[in-house]
């Protein structure tokens, strides 16, 4: 996903008051707005280095304030937009949700909201300026989405390629059966002879389900951490983040040190290491995104206290040279209703973003010093404003004060957290009505399916050639005689190596997650894109595997830009470094070689994401898309084959 920032929301307030004709579908809202519609997913095509940046949320109205103040002289009445408590969560519509490519939007269930939405999206694609903001944590926001391969999703059924889809799987059925008669006929069984199997139950299943439930249990430690940061017993931005990397290193040392220990065979290691690595973002998400609240929270909380001193100070008649002075600090933002969004902007356009107008407000308070009414009047308003603003960070994408910071760390809501198939946090999602048991158990059916295609596939073709080679390195072949047979090995390798591919990617993102989908209500199914069609790489990263992408872009590209001041390309380049770093410690787990060869391959994207935007391959989609292909068809097979003959 490459979402992009947007001008700032508006609330419902603003919209027209004509009426307006009830649209009866959200297709015909999005006409309605100009919006065009087609009727398939041809996958993101944005660049991701070049188009990364935040979404944001719609916003939502909140009630004017009448406020007297008790130390004040006179009468005078102040009004503020927001309350300073974040109230009226509980009266907010029950939100709906629209999608772009360029992000995804929550807006309430209101025509008028969602047509003032997307004329305001309109008018930011319009608008030329270059100027670009980066900031820590996107807005990535969630919307109801049904995976492409779902039966549930309309687009797709309907899709004039749907009959190429039942081709795939007849064929598939046809190919194993074909399989299995031959397994019969050879060996009196229709797994063969098993091996995979064997391999998969011989021992230590229990040790292993056991051990996983208790990594996920582990993961309490983070939430425990987020607790003593929220009753000041640890400072996030001094220690506590410090705290908890170091507690993320031993996590995930004690994930990879448990199948060394145990000597568990591939298939044990593979689960276990990757569902490690799962948890391992999951507590990264869930730790730095309440990092980041409570200082927001931290920082709210002192500005109500400043509010309060204010209350009581008795202004002096004539100005003061106190400063700030009135005509020193910047109230455009006081006209725009109080937002997260709308206060990174205002923060964004300071001339010396090293102390903002709220600092030098907080200073003038605290020093006691004598300050006009003006400057009172005016304090107040900025302050309020700032508060609210920090109450909408806190509210994150909830609509429910209950579930907004600090009410979301709890010991129950932490572990329903876990099980969802998703590695970014927000404090809510989009949700389904209830489960389909029906649904869980096609899922079920397809996923236990799919997992013995891959057994009679990988037992087959894959399994012989593996064991050719282990045979040879234990009868002393030497390295240049076993890499004389490397092409031969390549070419038995390629194709059913990439149905491997294909398959272990089904398995996972089309019946495993969306099996977690329905049993935790979670109805964001957008677990990825058309990949398939991806004319490069960068899009291809960016499709294929949406959860990590997301993960990948919320708590490293935008991070390292926000915290590391690094540009858009260094931070591409550190994304890609850590995403092979972590897939080249997966080989290792599985060949017990620290080669890099994955690591190699992996960062030699980046070279052919920039030859797919030269003038050579510019719009030519169908070559680009070919060498895609090349290179799914051949990378697989190539490094299984460079760890076995090396």
């Amino acid at each position: 996903m490459a979402p992009h920032s947007g001008p700032g929301r508006s609330s419902p307030e603003a919209v027209s008051p004509a009426p307006q004709r009830q649209h009866r579908s959200l297709g015909e809202a999005l006409r309605a707005a100009g919006a065009v519609l087609d009727g398939g997913r041809a996958g993101s095509e944005t660049p991701s280095e070049e188009d990364y940046d935040e979404n944001v949320r719609p916003t939502l109205a909140k009630p004017r304030v009448i406020r007297r103040h008790p130390g004040r002289t006179g009468d005078t009445i102040v009004r503020t937009e927001g309350a300073a408590v974040m109230s009226n969560f509980a009266s907010k519509s029950t939100p709906i949700a629209v999608r772009r490519d360029s992000g995804i939007h929550i807006v309430s269930d209101d025509d008028k909201n969602l047509l003032q939405l997307l004329r305001e999206s309109s008018e930011w694609t319009q608008d030329s300026s270059p100027k670009r903001r980066s900031r820590k944590f996107a807005d990535l926001v969630f919307t109801r989405q049904f995976s492409a391969f779902d039966r549930q999703n309309t687009s797709s059924v309907n899709s004039p390629f749907h009959g190429f889809y039942t081709l795939f799987w007849l064929a598939v059925a046809i190919f194993v059966f074909r399989i299995s008669v031959d397994n019969w006929t050879v060996y009196g069984s229709p797994f063969g002879t098993s091996d995979i199997m064997k391999t998969m139950f011989r021992r230590d299943v229990l040790v292993l389900l056991l051990s996983d439930g208790v990594m996920c249990g582990l993961t309490g430690f983070s939430w425990a951490i987020q607790k003593l940061v929220f009753n000041s017993y640890l400072d996030w931005d001094q220690s506590g983040w410090v705290i908890q990397n170091i507690w993320q290193a031993f996590f995930m040392a004690g994930v990879v040190g448990l199948t060394l220990w145990r000597d568990w065979p591939w298939t044990h290691t593979v689960f276990f290491v990757l569902h490690g690595i799962v948890m391992l973002m999951k507590q990264h998400s869930y730790a730095f995104y309440n990092g980041h609240l409570s200082t927001v929270y931290k920082r709210r909380t002192s500005l109500l206290s400043k509010l309060k001193q204010l209350d009581f100070v008795d202004p002096v008649t004539g100005p003061t040279q106190t400063a700030p002075l009135v005509s020193a600090l910047s109230t455009q933002h006081l006209e725009i209703p109080p937002s997260a969004e709308q206060r990174r902007k205002s923060i964004s356009q300071l001339p010396n973003p090293k102390e903002s107008d709220v600092e030098k407000i907080s200073r003038a308070i605290t020093s006691g010093q004598a300050l006009d009414d003006e400057q009172v009047d005016l304090f107040e308003r900025i302050i309020k404003w700032e508060v609210d603003a920090l109450a909408d960070e806190l509210s994150g994408t909830t609509t429910d004060a209950s579930r907004a910071y600090p009410n979301n760390l709890t010991f129950i809501d932490h572990y329903k957290w876990i099980p969802l198939p998703t590695l970014v946090y927000e404090l809510e999602y989009p949700r389904s009505e209830s489960i389909s048991w029906s649904y869980v158990i096609e899922k079920l059916v397809a996923m236990i399916g799919v997992l013995f295609v891959m057994i009679q596939v990988s037992q087959y073709y894959i399994y012989p050639v593996v064991m050719k080679t282990v045979e040879m390195k234990e009868q002393g072949i030497p390295l240049a005689a076993r890499f004389q047979q490397f092409p031969w090995l390549l070419s038995d390798l390629i194709f059913p190596f990439m149905m491997e591919y294909l398959l272990v990617w089904y398995l996972i993102w089309e019946t495993i997650l969306n099996i977690l989908a329905e049993l935790t209500y979670f109805a964001d199914r957008s677990f990825y894109d058309a990949w398939w069609n991806s004319v490069s790489w960068d899009q291809f990263a960016r499709d294929w595997n949406r959860p990590v992408h997301i993960f990948l872009l919320r708590h490293v590209y935008h991070s390292s830009i926000s915290s590391m001041k690094v540009n858009k390309h260094t931070a591409t380049l550190i994304t890609f470094f850590l995403s092979a770093c972590v897939h080249e410690l997966v080989m290792w787990c599985l060949f017990k070689k620290l080669r890099g060869y994955l690591l190699l391959l992996q960062m030699s994207q980046l070279p052919l994401v920039r030859l797919s935007r030269t003038r050579w391959l510019r719009g030519r989609k169908a070559l680009g898309n070919l060498t895609f292909w090349l290179g799914i068809f051949t990378g697989p097979s190539l490094l299984c084959s460079l760890y076995l003959i090396l």
